[in-house]
């Protein structure tokens, strides 16, 4: 697995759309459906549920295993960015969900004179993208201020149905 190449290449493909021209976000988080435990807002982006007592939806709490496995080296802990990479938490407050996906799916490059930033795709990385929406949903919790940096301790149970779409996901 690449890995400061990697992480250089995620941070120049993120730091690219948290410019002020990128879209609005995704929007408003409030989940107002739900199929099979993952939530969707009310324009049908994957987004978290968090109980008063905190307890967390399932894809949060995966989405927080899969960045930590697959982002965190490059993006920093819970995803505030480093020196390879910018932070997710300020690029999903304006990168939409359609975005997110696009840029982690086929990558992105922005060459300059005094730079060469370079976000690899991982489109074929089941590891990854098994787990997009999950991933996407734990750095939108983390960017609304509505989950803190910890693992979450609280925990939904597995949703019906999830281990074997997971493992058909996976081969």
């Amino acid at each position: 697995m690449p890995h400061a190449r990697t992480g250089a290449a995620i941070a120049a493909a993120l730091l690219l759309l948290t410019s002020p021209l990128a879209a609005d976000g995704s929007g408003d988080p409030a989940a107002v459906s739900s199929s099979q435990g993952e939530y969707s807002d009310k324009q049908g982006n994957p987004t978290f549920k968090i109980e008063k007592d905190g307890t967390v939806d399932w894809y949060t709490s995966v989405g927080y295993l899969r960045y930590t496995a697959n982002c965190m080296q490059c993006h920093g802990p819970g995803g505030l960015g480093s020196s390879f990479a910018p932070s997710l938490v300020e690029a999903l407050k304006t990168l939409s969900y359609s975005q997110f996906l696009d840029t982690v799916t086929n990558g992105k490059k922005n060459v300059s004179a005094s730079q060469d930033l370079v976000m690899p795709a991982f489109g074929v990385n089941p590891n990854v993208m098994c787990y997009i929406d999950a991933i996407f949903i734990y750095l939108r919790a983390r960017s609304d201020g509505a989950l803190g940096r910890e693992r979450p301790e609280n925990v939904a149970p597995k949703p019906d149905g999830y281990s074997a779409a997971e493992n058909a996901c996976m081969g």
